[in-house]
């Protein structure tokens, strides 16, 4: 059954999409746990982000900085944080957080709220920078 990243990339599940190549995408968390929370995903499915080929593993992390710039650009904040958990969805994944503080990127913490036309605002703001 194909993960629902893989949904995504097939667009039988919309998303607000930040960057895109042929073999990564970039969008919006929809439970996001800071604003601009954006998961960059490989759009070969692979469950564990370290079971991704050598030559997958540099380009994920080299397009991941190009989104990481454009969210630096966009979203006010002292750095962009960067964590590897792979236990929500089992389809690789990065997510790019956008910090001020180290309570920033605590999981645990209850998830923003954003209505579609704000998260839709945010992704054009980040796509255009």
């Amino acid at each position: 059954m194909a993960s629902i990243f893989t949904r995504i990339i097939q667009g039988e599940i919309p998303c607000h999409k930040i960057a895109e190549n042929e073999k990564f995408i970039a969008f919006l968390d929809i439970t996001p746990v800071a604003k601009g929370h954006t998961l960059v995903v490989p759009k070969q499915e692979v469950d564990h982000f370290f079971d991704l080929e050598n030559d997958l593993l540099a380009e994920i992390n080299l397009f991941a900085k190009e989104v990481a710039v454009k969210l630096q650009r966009t979203i006010p904040c002292r750095r962009i944080g960067v964590a590897i958990i792979g236990l929500e969805v089992p389809h690789a994944h990065v997510h790019l957080i956008p910090l001020n503080t180290m309570a920033d990127i605590n999981f645990s913490a209850e998830r923003l709220k954003f209505t579609q036309e704000e998260l839709a605002e945010i992704a054009a703001a980040v796509r255009n920078a």
